[in-house]
């Protein structure tokens, strides 16, 4: 039976503030879970209503179904529910040898677990976050994520900081620029995703060194594309230019 100050604890992850303050996340559900304890990041405390998992530790609870569903952020709670410590993670962008995403305000969260997602799909090992894009550690977007969560960097930095620094070249997504089926991309830089609804802001795209875009063949009254959507074309790209000179 769960106690009122892990009820109390587990509750209080749901919000950014006390993730911060606890350092710790919540990941639900078998497969999450079983992809979580495979990986370097280190599990708290584990709860579920069966025993599924190879974790031995005094931090596993068999709870019932009830006791779930009270600490659970799901609608319909998912068996298993962990507690996972928020990795220390710093990077050095000029140590990478290979594409890395940036996020320029990214707010939804269903967008940024599915670009993780899509990092991990296409080997992308680093994405870099301005400060103002969602929580990585969000439940919604720790499940959007379907695991890869454990497999990519996430980190949040000052965007510009970053880019003023780098000498890797820096693409940029817009809706009118050259066409990124006629544009040379290099295996290594850094592509830069904006804001759903802004795009990239004026102060990062002052850095951007190649501005490239997804050109439109349909109807004229598509406005845009889904910031994932178009993130899932552009990381092909780029990753189908490399198949190609090999």
């Amino acid at each position: 039976m769960l106690s009122k100050s892990q009820i109390k604890l587990v509750n209080s992850l749901k919000h950014k503030k006390f993730r911060q303050k606890h350092q710790l996340f919540i990941v639900e559900g078998v497969k999450v879970i079983k992809e979580i304890l495979k990986s370097n990041l280190e599990v708290e405390a584990l709860f579920a209503t069966v025993d599924l998992f190879s974790f031995n530790s005094e931090n596993f609870y068999l709870i019932s179904e009830t006791d779930l569903a009270k600490i659970s952020a799901l609608s319909t709670p998912q068996v298993a529910l962990a507690l996972v410590k928020i990795p220390n993670k710093k990077i050095n962008v000029h140590q990478q040898k290979s594409l890395t995403v940036a996020l320029d305000g990214v707010r939804d969260p269903g967008n940024l677990g599915t670009i993780i997602r899509l990092c991990d799909w296409f080997n992308v090992s680093t994405l870099i976050c301005s400060p103002d894009t969602v929580d990585c550690y969000n439940p919604k977007v720790v499940q959007a994520t379907m695991g890869s969560l454990a497999r990519i960097d996430v980190v949040y930095e000052d965007l510009k900081q970053v880019l003023t620094q780098t000498n890797l070249p820096i693409y940029g997504a817009f809706m009118e620029a050259k066409s990124i089926y006629t544009s040379h991309l290099k295996p290594n830089g850094i592509l830069v995703m904006g804001n759903e609804a802004n795009g990239i802001s004026n102060e990062i795209e002052n850095l951007i060194t190649h501005k490239i875009s997804i050109p439109k063949f349909g109807s004229a009254e598509v406005e845009s594309l889904n910031v994932a959507t178009a993130t899932s074309i552009m990381l092909s790209e780029f990753k189908r230019g490399q198949f190609i000179e090999k």
